[in-house]
């Protein structure tokens, strides 16, 4: 009889309980809270140099699965290893005054750009005051009324020239409300008046039609002198405006070149604007007082009227402040789209048009980013049509532009502005996961040179004391952050033992901290008001009501079991016939569930027949495991013998598709069973991959299949010879239920662990592998000898 009890796992090996006797407290209250980054040592050393670096192309990548904290790790790194930065800057959007479709983009120290905005706004105010008042002032009126003297003597005496030449024509000019208009005269040289003028004959007023027009004609080289006239009075008016305001803006335009001239680019548009403000000095000016209007209306002059919209183009568009930036800046962008990134320019409807202009020009995240850190989802990124290109764009060639996208997508363009590009100061740091990071660095060339750094985020930390110990101020920290019950030592440990669970490895703890922080928040719901610390009865209902919310789908899989609509064997042995395990998941819940395979034998030459493939319900890597044990059969059992051999093999009542090797060992099992007729205890399931030479290989999801097959047992009632075989590998991932390791440690259930096929064998049948090979042969060679006989027979057939 075969000792079997060799191979059995031992209890304290089925769970890692924790114990922190060595740590002195009683709750997390006593525990120093921290906020870093636990036992990712490789991926921060990897960020740190990211940061280090300030050549180009050297932006980071952070690669890892979701929960891990990659996006909040990346921040505490940054502003742990990253002072504020000295050269941060404002950025301004001013006009233009060459070409008011481009506007200037101006930069200053972070801060100033608020003041010179101020003083911008300050001074064209001051400007609308004090202008107006200059041009009220006793000395402007006084040569502004000898220029209108002028003017009028000018114009008065070339009026004479004038009707001294149109008296022989009979006409004489007047000024009137209409202007410049010719008066027929009579004889005496006095008016004709409207009642003379209405008892004139049709021929007499033809003739004097015909003689006034004549007369405009000849008069052309007179009105065109007092064109003349009027355009000198004018030029000498905005002449004599200009010197006005020349001393008044140049005053305060000197004080903005004391205050910010250093920089030449700041230095030309105060000047410009100087220059702009006194060449449309008028604007500043108030509307002439009525006789006045009348008066310069009386000669063809048409006074300007003040437009307030047209002082817009003096104001100052605060695109970027950061007056208030204290700390280095980090800006995170959860929808990066086109234009979050590059910024856009925005429209106003007026009068059912549509205007826009420089104050319009808003920022993205790029710009706000500027001086300092940009952290994207890769992802995000990618799904936003053009953000990806624009975002690589914008790192080559270190310059921030902001168009639209009307042209990429062929719709109608109509004019709008072209900001001038800002200058790129910024790291990139882009969040995703390995596929996207493969992906990218295969197909896009640009992205190897523009994210030299890959931080790669590990899901799981060694359990060493350090590690946790920083577990415990963790949860201590989120305690304080969230205002909950800290929790006992007890839930401490328990929390960690539920950590280690989370891994499938009993020397690691997960680095999926967003799962602990949820348990942290459930345990807390559901503890006893009375209670001042949570303890580890609440985190253990925590734990049981999670479980309760999302196990619907495995109840009604193990109600099935208990009425037989799902047929499975628990007792006695048969042949070609075994129990096999399984995972199944329901969104975040796993759970592990027994299935029935079947193999049978006959005589032939297809080998094995995987009839999940046949159906095409098979993937490919469970078909790579049925192909496995061909190569496997045929080198211990055909190396000099053909096998002659059929063999079907299937999982009994699935309907849903195979994949995955894990059952590969279970499935030779029952081969070498159905081949050597050989019978195979039911009440043992199996699990474990298998190579070509028989070694019995690690899988995943032992936890979940064990007690898959102990929730099945139980149903059915709990022998003491049920267990289950997994291979030697997995024994460091159990992490079992304490209901299944009290069941084994009481002898009513049974875990062994294997690394070889006959090892198995010896479990599940009780003999030898010598004994085994030699039924396997005994079968085999019938089978040859009757396919030699088949041979001759069919030979004699043909020769007849």
């Amino acid at each position: 009889m075969l000792n079997i009890d060799k191979y059995r796992v031992k209890v304290e090996d089925l769970k890692y309980k924790c114990s922190l006797d060595d740590i002195d407290f009683e709750n997390t209250e006593n525990i120093r809270p921290i906020d870093e980054i636990i036992g990712q040592d490789r991926a921060v050393s990897s960020i740190e140099f990211g940061l280090k670096m300030k050549h180009k192309g050297y932006n980071i990548y952070i690669s890892g699965v979701s929960g891990i904290g990659r996006t909040s790790y990346a921040k505490s790194l940054i502003k742990k290893n990253v002072n504020m930065n000295q050269n941060l800057k404002d950025w301004i959007y001013v006009n233009n005054f060459k070409n008011n479709n481009e506007p200037v983009a101006l930069s200053f120290k972070a801060g100033i750009g608020k003041i010179f905005k101020y003083d911008i706004d300050d001074i064209i105010e001051k400007l609308k005051i004090e202008i107006p008042k200059i041009f009220n002032s006793k000395e402007y009126e006084s040569h502004n009324r000898l220029l209108m003297t002028e003017l009028e003597n000018n114009i008065h005496s070339i009026i004479d020239d004038l009707n001294e030449f149109a008296k022989p024509k009979g006409f004489k000019f007047q000024i009137t409300e209409r202007g410049l208009m010719s008066v027929p005269i009579k004889e005496d040289g006095t008016l004709m008046e409207e009642a003379e003028l209405g008892n004139l004959t049709a021929s007499q007023i033809a003739d004097l039609r015909e003689r006034g027009l004549k007369l405009n004609q000849e008069s052309k080289d007179y009105i065109d002198k007092i064109k003349l006239c009027e355009d000198t009075y004018k030029n000498k008016c905005d002449e004599l405006d200009r010197n006005v305001g020349r001393s008044l803006v140049g005053f305060y335009g000197q004080y903005l070149l004391n205050k910010y001239g250093e920089d030449e680019k700041v230095g030309k548009y105060i000047n410009d604007l100087c220059n702009d403000i006194v060449n449309n000095i008028s604007k500043f000016k108030k509307e002439p007082e009525d006789e006045k209007k009348n008066a310069m209306s009386l000669f063809g002059i048409i006074p300007s009227k003040k437009d307030d919209k047209f002082l817009n183009k003096y104001k100052v568009n605060l695109f970027i402040d950061n007056s208030e930036c204290k700390e280095c800046k980090i800006i995170v962008e959860s929808n990066p789209t086109y234009y979050n990134l590059t910024g856009s320019i925005e429209y106003k409807n007026e009068m059912g048009s549509l205007t826009t202009s420089f104050m319009e020009i808003k920022p993205g995240a790029l710009h706000k980013a500027n001086g300092g850190f940009l952290i994207i989802n890769v992802r995000d990124l990618l799904s936003s049509p053009f953000a990806w290109e624009c975002l690589k764009r914008t790192l080559k060639t270190e310059e921030i532009t902001i168009e639209s996208l009307n042209k990429q997508y062929g719709y109608l363009v109509t004019s709008t502005l072209k900001p001038e590009p800002i200058d790129l100061d910024l790291k990139v740091i882009l969040v995703g996961d390995s596929y996207y990071y493969s992906v990218l660095y295969a197909y896009e060339e640009d992205f190897r040179d523009l994210f030299k750094i890959m931080a790669d985020f590990d899901i799981e930390i060694d359990k060493n004391k350090e590690n946790i110990y920083k577990t415990i101020q963790f949860i201590a920290n989120k305690c304080n952050e969230s205002n909950i019950k800290h929790f006992d030592k007890s839930a401490v440990e328990r929390l960690i033992e539920y950590s280690t669970r989370i891994t499938d490895n009993k020397e690691k703890l997960s680095a999926r901290f967003n799962k602990i922080v949820d348990m942290i928040y459930e345990a807390d719901a559901v503890t006893d008001d009375s209670e001042l610390y949570v303890t580890r009865n609440d985190v253990e209902e925590a734990i049981n009501q999670r479980l309760y919310r999302n196990n619907k789908y495995e109840e009604k899989l193990n109600e099935m079991f208990e009425d037989e609509t799902l047929l499975i064997d628990l007792d006695g042995e048969k042949v070609g016939q075994i129990n096999g395990l399984a995972v199944m998941g329901t969104g975040e819940y796993c759970f592990g569930k027994p299935s029935k395979i079947t193999a049978s034998t006959y005589r032939g030459r297809r080998g094995i027949i995987n009839i999940e493939r046949e159906i095409k319900q098979s993937g490919s890597i469970h078909d790579k495991g049925v192909l496995i044990l061909s190569g496997y059969l045929g080198a211990r059992y055909g190396k000099e013998k053909p096998l002659s051999i059929s063999t079907s093999i299937t999982f009994e009542q699935n309907y849903n598709g195979v994949d995955g090797d894990s059952a590969s060992s279970t499935e030779l099992y029952a081969i070498i069973s159905s081949i050597a007729d050989i019978p195979i205890k039911q009440y043992i399931a199996v699990t474990g991959s298998v190579s070509q030479k028989g070694e019995i290989q690690p899988i995943g999801g032992v936890n979940e299949k064990i007690e898959g097959f102990f929730d099945v047992c139980k149903i059915k009632g709990l022998t003491g010879n049920q267990g289950v075989i997994i291979p030697i590998q997995n024994v460091k991932n159990l992490m079992l239920k304490d209901e299944v390791v009290q069941a084994v440690k009481e002898g009513i259930f049974n875990i062994y662990a294997i690394s070889t096929i006959d090892q198995g064998l010896e479990i599940l049948t009780g003999k030898t592998k010598n004994e085994i090979d030699s039924k396997v042969n005994e079968v085999l060679d019938k089978y040859r000898k009757l396919d030699k006989e088949s041979e001759t027979y069919e030979s004699k057939i043909d020769k007849k």
